[in-house]
């Protein structure tokens, strides 16, 4: 069963604006403040202060009315944007408590806590740190937590601060909310209020056929999320996971030798959850969260689903020299991505047996994937095409693994051999002599050297694949004849002539395409 925890910040405008323009000696009382924005060329109030609210303002009214009313007011320009932005940046922050965080705009946010509140020692401490935390940046949020995200969402908003509701018990504790508390729609809520209902308890009794023919299937569907009848679909910042694993400590740390050692006691403790339930993961991201609320992430990837915190650890070390701790690193949290079960595998019994993928090629690749960047560490592999330019594409190191072996999942046609070096860019060939126009070359010179030719295969005649529409007619010139020769020293070449003998509008040239090994 799920456990989300819902924030909800009745002031997030407010105490935003209020972060990014603080005041040397703010006055206290706190006088009464709105920002405003331009609606259709009126001005109006888009978020009041708590005094603001206490003396009749609200949000929509217009600008000119709430001065009548509150001549003391202070106003300024809203940033929804800035606000946006912040929020953004609190969700990332939130990664420490959850590594699933969902945006719920434009003032709140949804966490995944299930499976998690181990570590704070129950869902009540666990909400009272996040609440604090947030207290203690100048944030004051509403926070409940409760099976559901509607569930959560009406207790943050509606019921008491700091609801917990019990695994099974929200319907319980909706009850005596409001039906507003079901983010019902402008036309529903208006019609819920024309019936006079006043409780969630008194729609829960309305049948379903009665209730959907009045209030619509929406409403319907409002009632069924919160009450875990139906599944309420969250757009988290990153993927949901299970593999988390999180360290706090009383004090804060910055020296490089206790990140180094923090850093493998995270793994270890993630690697062992690994291994008992025989998974590995491709991609281990850790984060280190800093007592100023900023969160520094690193990231590795495996070629292969590993488990080894000695190896992950030695890929996240040379790393850890671009972390700056700041005035200290209070928490650190790992979470595991692209995680698939492997099996395990039996120590080595023969010392003379080759090594296999895992012990020998895996390691070195990841090392150079993660210290040059996955793009610049592949391997060749066919793809369907009859242009050579076209016919070897770009493929992870280990893409297809069966039997701790790379598996060829389509091997290259052996009746048609490739040179093993194949030239970006074909090279012309000079001064080419041949007993016959269609005969393969004789003698040739490239790259300033003659080369007499000793024996020869061909031609493999290849076109241009039209069907692709890569061209607009079939001609002479798109068509390659290909051979393979061999020079009196022993040298092999890939050669190709274009156009043919006699032919005006296509007079053939010679290309050097590749080379044999």
């Amino acid at each position: 069963m799920s456990r989300i925890l819902c924030a909800w910040s009745p002031t997030w405008a407010i105490a935003n604006w209020r972060r990014r323009y603080p005041e040397p000696s703010p006055p206290e009382p706190p006088p009464p403040f709105a920002l405003l924005e331009t609606v259709r060329a009126v001005r109006r109030l888009s978020a009041i202060s708590v005094e603001a609210a206490r003396l009749g303002l609200r949000i929509g009214q217009k600008a000119t009315d709430a001065a009548a009313l509150v001549p003391d007011l202070v106003s300024a320009q809203a940033e929804p944007e800035a606000d946006a932005d912040a929020l953004t940046a609190l969700a990332d922050w939130c990664v420490r408590f959850s590594p699933a965080v969902a945006i719920d705009a434009p003032d709140g946010l949804f966490l995944d806590v299930t499976g998690v509140d181990h570590l704070w020692g129950g869902e009540a401490r666990m909400l009272d740190d996040f609440s604090a935390r947030l207290d203690a940046n100048g944030l004051p949020f509403r926070c409940a937590i409760a099976d559901t995200p509607g569930a959560a969402w009406a207790f943050a908003h509606f019921g008491a601060d700091g609801t917990i509701a019990p695994p099974g018990g929200q319907a319980a504790l909706l009850a005596p909310l409001p039906p507003a508390a079901l983010r019902f729609e402008t036309e529903t809520w208006a019609q819920v209020e024309r019936l006079g209902l006043r409780r969630l308890d008194q729609l829960m009794s309305i049948p379903r056929g009665p209730f959907a023919r009045r209030f619509g299937r929406v409403a319907l569907s409002r009632l069924d999320q919160a009450l875990g009848r139906e599944r309420e679909a969250l757009t988290f910042r990153r993927p949901p996971t299970p593999w988390f694993a999180r360290l706090a400590f009383a004090e804060p740390i910055s020296a490089p030798e206790d990140m180094a050692r923090v850093t493998a006691d995270v793994i270890a403790k993630l690697c062992a959850r690994l291994e008992s339930q025989s998974h590995g993961a491709r991609r281990f991201e850790i984060a280190f969260h800093r007592v100023d609320g900023k969160a520094l992430p690193l990231a590795i990837g495996l070629s292969l689903p590993g488990r080894d915190p000695t190896r992950i650890a030695k890929l996240f070390t040379p790393r850890l020299d671009t972390v700056d701790p700041g005035f200290g690193i209070e928490v650190v949290t790992l979470t595991a991505q692209d995680v698939e079960p492997i099996s395990g595998r039996q120590a080595r019994l023969d010392t003379a047996r080759e090594a296999t993928v895992e012990e020998g090629l895996a390691p070195l690749v990841d090392r150079l994937v993660n210290r040059l960047g996955a793009e610049r560490v592949w391997r060749a592999a066919p793809a369907e095409s009859h242009v050579p330019e076209l016919a070897v594409g770009r493929t992870r190191p280990f893409a297809s693994v069966a039997g701790g072996k790379p598996a060829e999942v389509q091997p290259w046609n052996r009746e048609t051999p490739r040179p093993t070096r194949l030239f970006r860019r074909p090279e012309p060939v000079e001064a080419v002599m041949a007993i016959t126009p269609d005969d393969p070359p004789s003698q040739f010179r490239w790259r300033g050297q003659v080369h007499r030719v000793r024996r020869a295969e061909g031609p493999e005649r290849i076109g241009e694949e039209w069907w692709r529409g890569q061209i607009e007619d079939v001609r002479v010139d798109h068509v390659r004849d290909y051979y393979r020769v061999e020079d009196m020293d022993g040298g092999r070449f890939w050669l190709f002539r274009a156009g043919l003998y006699g032919d005006p509008d296509a007079p053939p040239n010679w290309w050097m395409h590749g080379v044999f090994g």
